[in-house]
């Protein structure tokens, strides 16, 4: 029904590709081809194929290899007609080489599109260009970035409501440490969105990208559009002393510092050591896959790990309350260049919609894109979708505190140092000062 929506019945495109048959789509794709969600854009492209004679080749690059090699290759003029990643990189590192898709998707939106979704890729583009909110991207693959945690240890510790409020919060982890429990674990990849989140409902976004020297905001702040905000303000340094006093009170876990990814996810939170872990809604398929992973790599997951969540507290005096959250997604895109635009994004309708959109909220425990598949969250997802919906002001990846590339190893150091002890509150702020040239 979507192929015949986009295309017609005929048997030509009315697009740059001509007759169907022949004919070969190149995508580059983020995943690893082990992945859950290849094997879903696997099982689509074979569809797509049979249903339209266009063959694809599809190269699955996994994160490192589209991140370090898409750009050169687009640059080089190589044949590459669709590729995905994430809403911002998409449409901000990679915005000059996409195609307009407004007239192009104006039917699939309105019959499939998730009004959240696509709005949030309208303003990723919004953002990197001049404030052009044409849609150059299709959403897929949905996400939301806050609090997982394990009701069974919740209910061990007694606690009877899930935190709104860093007091709350604060109580929630007294309940779980006096029960023997490590109240929260991380990784040092997301520590910087720990603090980012944490600055954020303290200054809101534009405070933390003022902050931290975002280039894409300096405009905004030179003329006043953007209160300038420096390491010395009162809400910075109190969010400091916020983490330094979780950390003094033993609330981080004592591997906090050498958590390199997964090591808190796999080996603290899922055999039920720790019950609260900062991470997007992938982690419960994370999780999954390296449960049914072989020798090393394996997971141990408690039997009695039952998922629950919780968006970010609100925190007292605070600019942003729990309805400020980091949703995004991946998004598919066309390469602007392209012969093939037509093909090419009828082939993006069956990925993003349908049955694959469905399959993949079974396979690899996701969000739902597809408006006409909003039942079918997974069952580890089922309190994220109250977070989710509740959502009404979306931060960028780690709220902005990452945009500024110069700052952000020394600001993840430091943070990470704050959470395992090692670094006063005062002199977290006095080294990012120092390395920020304030």
């Amino acid at each position: 029904m979507i192929a015949a929506m986009v295309v017609g019945c005929g048997k030509k495109s009315d697009g740059d590709g001509g007759d169907k048959g022949g004919k070969k789509l190149v995508y580059w794709a983020m995943w690893s081809e082990g992945e859950p969600q290849a094997k879903v854009i696997k099982s689509a492209i074979e569809k797509y194929t049979k249903d339209t004679g266009v063959e694809v080749d599809v190269q699955f690059k996994g994160r490192n290899g589209q991140r370090e090699g898409l750009q050169p290759a687009l640059d080089a003029k190589q044949q590459i007609d669709l590729f995905d990643e994430d809403v911002n990189r998409v449409n901000g590192s990679w915005g000059k080489y996409l195609l307009d898709l407004e007239d192009l998707a104006k039917d699939f939106e309105a019959e499939h599109g998730n009004e959240t979704l696509y709005k949030i890729a309208r303003n990723a583009y919004a953002q990197n260009n001049d404030g052009d909110e044409t849609l150059h991207s299709i959403p897929y693959q949905p996400s939301i970035f806050g609090f997982f945690y394990n009701k069974t240890l919740f209910d061990k510790a007694g606690i009877e409501a899930v935190p709104t409020t860093w007091e709350e919060l604060d109580a929630a982890c007294a309940k779980l440490k006096d029960a023997g429990v490590t109240p929260i674990t991380g990784d040092t990849t997301y520590m910087t969105s720990f603090m980012g989140y944490h600055l954020g409902r303290y200054l809101g976004q534009d405070g933390v990208k003022a902050l931290v020297g975002d280039p894409a905001v300096a405009d905004k702040v030179e003329s006043g559009d953007i209160d300038k905000v420096t390491w010395d303000d009162e809400k910075v340094v109190q969010a400091a002393k916020d983490i330094e006093d979780f950390a003094a009170k033993g609330y981080f876990s004592k591997n906090i510092a050498s958590n390199i990814y997964p090591a808190g996810q796999n080996q603290e939170f899922a055999p039920g050591e720790a019950a609260i872990i900062l991470c997007g809604s992938w982690l419960p398929n994370e999780i999954k896959v390296g449960e049914n992973a072989e020798g090393e790599d394996k997971v141990e997951v408690a039997d009695d790990l039952t998922w629950g969540y919780f968006n970010y507290p609100a925190v007292k005096d605070g600019k942003d309350d729990s309805t400020a959250n980091n949703i995004a997604n991946q998004v598919m895109a066309i390469n602007k260049d392209s012969k093939m635009t037509k093909e090419a994004f009828e082939l993006i309708t069956y990925i993003t919609a349908g049955d694959a959109d469905k399959q993949m909220t079974t396979d690899a425990l996701c969000i739902p894109a597809d408006q006409a598949n909003s039942d079918a969250w997974p069952e580890e997802l089922t309190e994220v979708k109250p977070g989710f919906d509740a959502t009404t002001t979306y931060y960028d990846w780690a709220v902005g505190a990452e945009n500024n590339g110069d700052l952000t190893p020394v600001l993840n150091e430091n943070v990470v140092k704050l959470m395992a002890g090692s670094m006063t509150a005062d002199e977290f702020i006095k080294s990012c000062k120092d390395a920020s040239g304030q």
